[in-house]
């Protein structure tokens, strides 16, 4: 049958893929397993075998597309340049036309069919992490389930939302900046954005969380929901027209907010506008908007989220910010390879995000140090649950806004 959606993966993005293998060594499922299927070149090949029509999209298909955690980091390591974030996503939304199967997926039937921008997305983890709070509850989890519920557990429920707030500098601002509240970030993570807001202030940006703003769509687009991603898309279009900026200080919604332009008319004029905010935090320092402090001899691992590493290409602006809190920046893993979360990659398949989580954590627990640097929340979550007690786990924002007195 071969593709049956626009969204499908492009001739030019698959005949991109020169066959050099370059890729096998930085991908996290190739590096488990030593299986050529389970390599960004063996799911391109994949792809152009439907596309050629030698393959279907059936089963097998889904499968191998699955297995990937979508952490982009063969993108960096290709000569050719091929977006295969872009094709991966084409991809699965190929599947979700075609296979019934998959027309209900795991994230539809924990956040609801609208998913994220209808507020089920928190109303689902709330719900998980309910049965987390319980120790009685885990011997009704399924075994798959209890390692990814321990990380929400150890977050606690809490939740103070920022959305509709407006904050302001004294003088004249440099600029208007919108906070992405974002789902998770605004009712697990209220600390990080406490930190975001007080920083931005502080470095002269007047900063606003827009009230009509809803899910960024990552999610969606990931799972090949197609309609609803480029819905929320229209959504954070229209909720962030009168800003200078967007800053979010969760990678993954960041990253998908810079690639807008799949989703919208007009999403590529905003997506020039998408900051992180360890890029705008690090600029303020250099140029003297904000304060750099001497070493004061604590020590920070910092682990680098895949979709700011790889897919915004941002490596610098975090260790820079910690550097200039006075924290010793330790270096866990020079490859950036990615520590299992992957979004729902961790309910969905949980003994291989599992495994990388535990690598990861063994690294951490080799620098020694006590506290974790990660700017992304599932990032954040799996670290918790892989580390277990005995660590602290922070947004490199939130930690310099700790050393300087901000928060």
């Amino acid at each position: 049958m071969g593709w049956v959606t626009p969204e499908a993966p492009k001739p030019e993005e698959l005949s991109a893929c020169i066959q050099c293998g370059l890729c096998l060594p930085v991908c996290p499922t190739f590096r488990l397993t030593g299986d050529e299927v389970a390599s960004p070149r063996g799911r391109l090949t994949a792809m152009s075998a439907v596309a050629d029509g030698i393959a279907e999209v059936d089963d097998t298909f889904h499968e191998i597309m699955s297995f990937c955690l979508q952490c982009r980091a063969c993108e960096p390591a290709c000569p050719s340049l091929v977006p295969f974030g872009r094709a991966m996503e084409g991809a699965r939304a190929e599947i979700a036309a075609q296979l019934p199967s998959a027309k209900t997926s795991l994230r539809q039937s924990l956040l609801g069919r609208r998913g994220l921008g209808s507020g089920g997305a928190v109303r689902g983890i709330t719900r998980l992490a309910a049965l987390g709070q319980l120790a009685e509850a885990d011997r009704w989890l399924p075994g798959r389930l209890k390692k990814p519920i321990a990380g929400l557990r150890r977050l606690g429920l809490r939740s103070t939302s920022v959305i509709g707030q407006t904050h302001r500098p004294k003088g004249t601002p440099v600029a208007t900046v919108g906070l992405l509240a974002g789902c998770v970030m605004d009712s697990w993570f209220p600390e990080v954005h406490k930190a975001t807001i007080a920083t931005l202030v502080a470095a002269g940006y007047a900063v606003s969380v827009p009230e009509s703003q809803s899910c960024c769509g990552a999610l969606a687009a990931h799972d090949g929901a197609v309609d609803e991603a480029k819905a929320l898309a229209g959504t954070a279009l229209q909720a962030f027209r009168d800003v200078d900026l967007v800053v979010s200080d969760a990678a993954g919604c960041g990253a998908h907010l810079k690639e807008l332009g799949h989703w919208a008319s007009g999403g590529r004029d905003f997506s020039s506008k998408v900051r992180d905010v360890t890029e705008l935090v690090a600029e303020s320092i250099s140029v003297g908007r904000l304060p750099r402090l001497a070493e004061r001899g604590v020590s920070v691992a910092i682990q680098d989220p895949c979709h700011l590493r790889h897919a915004q290409r941002i490596v610098a602006e975090p260790r820079d910010l910690l550097r200039a809190g006075g924290y010793t920046v330790l270096e866990i893993d020079p490859n950036g390879m990615c520590c299992g979360a992957a979004g729902l990659y961790s309910v969905l398949r949980p003994e291989t995000s599992s495994e990388l989580g535990d690598r990861k954590a063994a690294q951490v627990m080799a620098t020694g140090a006590r506290i974790v640097a990660s700017a992304n929340p599932g990032c954040e979550m799996q670290l918790r649950s892989s580390l277990g007690s005995g660590f602290r786990v922070a947004h490199p924002v939130e930690l310099y806004a700790e050393a300087v007195g901000l928060v």
